[in-house]
């Protein structure tokens, strides 16, 4: 009872404090508001949203089933994680976050997975999509495509090693487990698959066109939902700055980041990561005093921990389902450490060997030829992003109105 006092009392100052700057500071807050839109608004929102319908689609359709089946051999006793988890870790990592969080809720309401499942699935699925990684970070806030490879690749593998370790999450609840475990085999693995796609088709009665237009207004509303968490971690982030709390906790690092042998500079950028990753990985490609090693670990350990405003996009996710939040919470620290300690590993094999360029303060130039892609993409989302995003907000209306005219 009394911890519970103790939390009202400090959710309620909080979110005075946090009133009273929006009204003592409203030009810090609009700007800060109008930054997290425009990434919502040109970036998130059209790369998020065809992997959002395709997915929806595709568990409809009983696809997901099928590949579930089909790397069952491999998930399970890498992970411990039914076949389907291979299916949410693809799309994790080709769409970004918060995908994996969002498929895995659906599999689990759809009884795909355990509850003890879907923690470690949703624990080791959600991760960085490659545009932002090569083309925000990289070409964008550090001008060295080359980066994005080592970046890429400690991030991922940091998924995998985030994967292996929630493997033995949950071992003493062996119930759970054994009733989740998969039947004994009747026949060829394929023509299981098969039959488990048409089966979950059959079940799922929906015309295509209701299916369709289910999955694009469930789309939407959860990138709705993520837009919001994202403007508001933005004024956030920026409201801590102004108050002189990031610098606070800024000098509690120091110390730390002096033991471990890294620029004290670098504790403000850190401390900014920790609540949006986008500011946190600009500030960090600012510190000049720091090598470019030094401004990649950081980068990395913000990246794998994703930062509070990606995982309150989770937690609101996990909200309609009894997925604990926790697991996930404690996986993002060891996303981070691993991928930060990937980053130190692969450094000389990977970076030095694709680059000329030799570790020091300044900024690597490097051929056009190689941040040509990327550019061109992040300048067509600029450029068609807000388009895509008007036509399907105007796509959503008319099925919303639709749908609510006809009940």
């Amino acid at each position: 009872m009394f911890k519970s006092k103790i939390k009202t009392l400090a959710l309620s100052i909080s979110v005075t404090v946090f009133a009273t700057s929006l009204i003592l500071m409203p030009g810090e807050s609009l700007e800060a508001s109008i930054r997290g839109l425009d990434m919502w608004w040109e970036i998130v929102f059209p790369s998020l949203l065809p992997f959002f319908i395709v997915s929806e689609m595709l568990i409809g359709f009983g696809v997901v089933r099928f590949i579930g089946v089909m790397l069952e051999p491999l998930m399970r006793p890498l992970f411990r994680v039914p076949g389907v988890g291979g299916f949410v870790w693809a799309m994790g990592m080709a769409s970004g976050f918060p995908a994996g969080a969002k498929l895995t809720a659906r599999l689990r309401q759809e009884e795909q997975i355990s509850k003890l499942e879907a923690e470690r699935l949703v624990s080791f699925t959600n991760s960085s999509n490659p545009l932002f990684i090569f083309g925000a970070v990289s070409v964008g806030f550090f001008q060295n495509a080359t980066l994005g490879i080592v970046l890429a690749a400690a991030h991922y593998i940091g998924n995998i090693c985030v994967g292996v370790v929630m493997r033995f999450y949950g071992v003493k609840e062996k119930e759970e487990i054994r009733s989740s475990s998969p039947t004994k085999r009747k026949g060829f693995i394929l023509q299981e698959a098969f039959s488990a796609l048409h089966q979950t088709r059959l079940q799922d009665k929906r015309p295509i066109g209701k299916l369709l237009g289910d999955a694009v207004t469930s789309s939407i509303q959860t990138l709705l939902m993520i837009g919001g968490f994202i403007i508001l971690f933005s004024v956030i982030n920026k409201m801590l700055y102004h108050m002189h709390i990031t610098t606070f906790f800024a000098e509690g690092l120091s110390a730390l980041f002096i033991l471990l042998q890294l620029p004290d500079q670098l504790s403000i950028p850190f401390i900014s990561g920790l609540f949006e990753i986008t500011l946190g990985s600009k500030l960090t490609s600012g510190v000049t005093e720091a090598t470019l090693l030094h401004q990649a670990i950081i980068t990395s350990f913000i990246l794998g921990f994703s930062g509070f405003s990606v995982q309150a996009q989770v937690a609101s996710i996990l909200a309609d389902t009894d997925i604990r939040f926790k697991p996930f919470f404690y996986a993002r620290f060891v996303h981070g450490i691993a991928a930060s300690v990937t980053t130190i590993l692969i450094w000389k094999p990977i970076y030095e060997r694709f680059s000329d360029e030799q570790l020091s303060n300044a900024i690597p130039v490097f051929a056009r030829h190689n941040d040509a892609f990327w550019t061109d993409m992040l300048y067509w989302f600029k450029t068609a992003g807000p388009v895509i995003t008007i036509s399907s907000l105007i796509v959503y209306s008319i099925l919303y109105a639709r749908k609510h005219v006809n009940d």
